[in-house]
Parts: structure tokens; sequence; C-alpha cells
């Protein structure tokens, strides 16, 4: 299945190549026609202008209409006729500011000349005059066409491969859901178990601080399960005190973490109300504070601060790290990017996409400095705005 997947994305890439290659080579023979027929004409539009200049010599009175109207014919091909004996510049089919100076003529000549072989006239082969004469505007519009239509092939290119993706994003999307509420669904059943045992620890000769930190952890247990069941659907939001629910969640993680890691709270006394799930919004300080612990290599300091502006309540996680280099910052929330040998990369990910995507927030690396720490900063929408 891959390798004919592969195959048709090969096909077509060879496809658009072969049909931009048609098109470029079409445009070039077309191209080469219009300016041999360009040429053409102001071959015989010379001729003509040669002849009207040896009846004006002779004295002749009659001037053969053909030969005025090929002369007046041509309003396209812009042309300057310099004639040698007077040292005079006339100029035709030409827009008066070009060729207002003497320096505009002579430029406009060596554009000319650069784009056709000047004509000269002749009597006697004695040199007259000679036109010079450039590409008529339907040949500088014709010039661009193939450009044109690379980009618009470019575009198509580019909106398939934006659908290719986003419709397999959303196969993976899928396909992690379905494994978040199974995994949800497995933990289910022995979790049950559990908090049957533990009511049954509580009639025996147990001591009972045991049985409560056991039933705090089912009780950690179930909101992990509540957690993935709610991954794939839209959650519920309710106003909730974001200080009480930070420090709720401060005070689960310093009490089962290493005592290598000091913990340091700074809220401010007042609440702050914000629209969140807690179960999410916990989870999300979690991956936070265990992607700091696993930058210090389970030994440093992780601070955890709430500010508030006129807009957002902010919530800063601080470790003391290895620190991110710059192209890292935007990279880290990409699904599968991982430093570490173990994990699939997507804990940073998911945190994205609960606080942006489920909360209407934003989260990004406030700042990094290699081998200090690094900042990690949550940014929610209070309520007052």
């Amino acid at each position: 299945m891959l390798r004919k997947k592969t195959f048709s994305r090969w096909a077509f890439i060879l496809a658009s190549l072969l049909i931009i290659s048609l098109i470029l080579w079409n445009t070039y023979i077309f191209f080469n026609q219009l300016k041999e027929n360009e040429r053409t004409k102001m071959v015989i539009w010379a001729s003509a202008y040669q002849e009207l200049q040896q009846k004006n010599t002779s004295d002749d009175p009659t001037v053969g209409d053909l030969v005025l109207s090929v002369i007046q014919s041509n309003r396209t091909t812009p042309m300057i006729l310099y004639t040698i004996k007077e040292k005079s510049y006339t100029d035709r089919n030409i827009d008066s500011t070009e060729v207002n100076t003497l320096e505009k003529k002579q430029n406009l000549i060596k554009q000319f000349s650069s784009e056709y072989t000047p004509i000269e006239i002749r009597n006697d082969n004695e040199l007259l005059s000679t036109i010079y004469y450039g590409n008529s505007p339907i040949i500088n519009k014709l010039k661009y066409y193939p450009a044109f239509l690379i980009l618009i092939l470019f575009l198509f290119i580019l909106a398939v491969y934006l659908f290719y993706k986003t419709s397999k994003s959303a196969e993976q999307n899928r396909l992690w859901a379905g494994m978040a509420k199974e995994t949800a669904h497995q933990i289910g059943t022995p979790l049950s178990s559990l908090v049957g045992w533990a009511e049954i620890l509580k009639t025996e000769n147990v001591n009972q601080e045991y049985v409560v930190e056991m039933e705090k952890d089912i009780s950690r247990l179930e909101t992990i399960t509540d957690r993935f069941s709610k991954i794939g659907s839209i959650p519920k939001l309710e106003q909730h005190d974001l200080v009480e629910e930070t420090k709720a969640t401060f005070y689960y993680l310093q009490k089962r973490t290493s005592k290598l890691i000091n913990f340091q709270l700074n809220v401010p006394e007042k609440p702050i109300y914000v629209q969140m799930n807690p179960q999410l919004f916990s989870w999300t300080i979690e991956n936070l504070v265990k992607n700091g612990i696993d930058a210090m290599k389970g030994k440093g300091k992780i601070t955890i601060a709430i500010e508030q502006n006129s807009k957002y309540a902010l919530v800063h996680i601080t470790d003391t790290g290895k620190g991110l280099t710059k192209s890292e910052f935007r990279k880290i929330f990409t699904p599968g990017h991982t430093t570490k040998k173990r994990g699939w990369g997507l804990g940073l990910s998911l945190a994205k996409r609960i606080i942006e995507e489920y909360h209407n927030g934003k989260i990004r690396v406030q700042k990094s400095i290699p081998n200090q720490g690094t900042t990690m900063e949550i940014a929610l929408k209070t309520e007052n705005t």
C-alpha cells in the first residue's frame, strides 16, 4: 500500500514536470514565431519607407497608396529611425516620456539592438538611415506568460499537497483519538478493581495513611482516564479559578517528584477566573513540568508563576535545564519531535492542542537560554475581558 502511494506521488510529480516542459516548449516556439513575424513586418516597413524616400528625392509628386498604408499601418512596433545625414532621431509608437532626452533615446537604441538586428536603409551602397526596433506590447506580455502558467501550476500543486497533508493529519488525529479512548477503556477495568481493594484495605489492620495516599493515586488515575476519554471530543469549559487549579496540580506533582527537584510557586493571592477544563489544563501543566524535569536530567529547579495583564492570565513554567535553540522554539510543538530517547514526542503537541484549540489560548516558549533553562508560557483569556 505504501509503495503504491509512493508510486502515485512520483507519477503526479513527473506528470506535472512534463506539463511544465510542454508549456515552456510550446511558448518558446510561439514566441520565436512572433519575433520572426515582427522582423518580416519591419523589413516590409523599411522597404516602404525607402521607397517613400526615393520618390521624395526624385521630386515625384505621386506617392503610392500602398506605400503610405504600409507605413501608417504599423502602430504597435516601437522604433527609432536614425538619419545619418541630419544626425536626427525619429520615433514611432513610443511614449514621449521615454525618448525626451538624447540619453534615453540612446539607451532605448541599445535595448532594441539586443532584441533585434537593426535594419539599414541604403541607396547605392550609401547608408542613409538605420531603424532600431523592439518587441511589440503583445510580445512583451508573452514573455511573462510561461511564468504565469508555472505560478498557476505551482499553486495547484501546493493546494493538492496541502489537501493531502491535511487529510493525512486528520487521519492521524482520528487514530490518536481512537488509541486514547481505547487506552481509557483498558485502564478502566483494573482501576475499578483498585477501588475495590482500597475499600477492603480500609477494613484491615493497615496504616490508614497508606490507604489515603493510595486513594489519591486512584483518583489521579481516574482523572487521567477521563483525560484520555476526552481526546477527539470538544471538552466542556466552565469558569474556574486558575490560581487554585494550578496550585492543586503543583502540590500533587511536588509530592510525587524526586527530592532532587526544588519546586517554587509564585501566584497571586486573589483568584483569577478563566474558562477552562480542569482535567485538561492540569494535564498540560504536568506535561510542561515533566519536560522541564527531563531537560534538567532529574535535578534542578522548577518554578510555576502566574501573572495577569489587561487581557490574559499568564502561567509561566520555568526550568533550569539545558535550554533550547531559537530553531527549536516552534519544532518542539510538532507531533513526533522529541530530544528524549524514550517517548513519542506527543506531550507538547497535545499541550498546544489543549490550550489553543480547546481553550482558545496561546502557548509558546517565552524564553530559553542554552545550558541555563527554559520558560514556557500559557496565556488564557480572563473572564473580565
